[in-house]
Formats: structure tokens, sequence, C-alpha cells
């Protein structure tokens, strides 16, 4: 019986928070659903349940411009530091993956792996393909939660 109410108090949780752009997991955790505007075309993404990934959904509605950092990665200046509360101080990005690069507090994310980096913080990752961010230099995008 406690389990059937889990999953029913887990189901309720999801349905309630659904038009935030937030929703409960089984474990418990807040999974934060983002949307990419650039143009025409929209990028879904999960953010971590982190203090950095919640404070970088603090910060949403942005409009950014990204633009390339050696053919790696699409960056952008964020209005202010995130909160880094435990934070590994490395990381190893995937293609797909949405960073923070701490020392320059910027916004980066990888359409290509990367080596272990010191300084940068994992917020979250693309739910499909990203190739929208990489037919030009530059991109200008409005990053938004989730409906």
């Amino acid at each position: 019986m406690f389990g059937k109410h889990a999953v029913l108090t887990t189901a309720v949780a999801t349905f309630l928070s659904a038009g935030f752009g937030f929703a409960e997991t089984s474990k418990g955790a807040e999974m934060i659903r983002i949307e990419f505007i650039a143009g025409e075309d929209v990028l879904t993404a999960t953010l971590d349940d982190t203090p950095a990934g919640r404070d970088f959904a603090s910060l949403l509605p942005l409009e950014l411009t990204l633009s390339d950092y050696h053919g790696v990665e699409k960056v952008a200046d964020l209005p202010r530091k995130l909160d880094t509360t435990g934070a590994p101080a490395s990381y190893e990005p995937k293609k797909g993956d949405i960073t923070q690069y701490v020392p320059w507090s910027n916004i980066a994310i990888f359409t290509k792996p990367f080596s272990d980096s010191r300084g940068l913080l994992r917020l979250g990752e693309f739910d499909g393909p990203i190739d929208v961010l990489t037919e030009n230099d530059e991109v200008s995008v409005e990053i938004r939660l989730a409906d």
C-alpha cells in the first residue's frame, strides 16, 4: 500500500508542477525543464538539481547571443555568478552539456565533447539534437522555463 501511495504522490507532484517547468522524479529530486528558442526552433533541456542548476533557472528568462568558441562550444556572458556550493573542481563535458565556466561566469554549451576542465560546472543537458546551435558562429537565443 505504501508503494502505491508514493507513486501517486509523485504523479500528483509532477502534474501540479509541470506548468512551471519543474517535475519531481521518483527519487524526490526536481528536474527543471527549460527551452532554448532560436528563431523558429525550440530546443528542450533539463537542468540538474544542484545549487548551480537551480540558480541558473532563477535567472530565466534570458536573451543571449551565443558565440562560437574554438569550434567546441557556444558561449555567452551571464548577468551574474551562479551558486557553486558543493560543485566539483572540474568537469569533462559531452556534446549537449550546458555548463558554466566559473572563472569567467559565462554559460558554455558544448557542441563537441571536450577534456576534463578545471572550473567547468555542469548545469544540465539538452534533451535532443542541438544542430541549430552549430549552423552559424553566432546564434541569438531566448532561454526560458518550459511550459
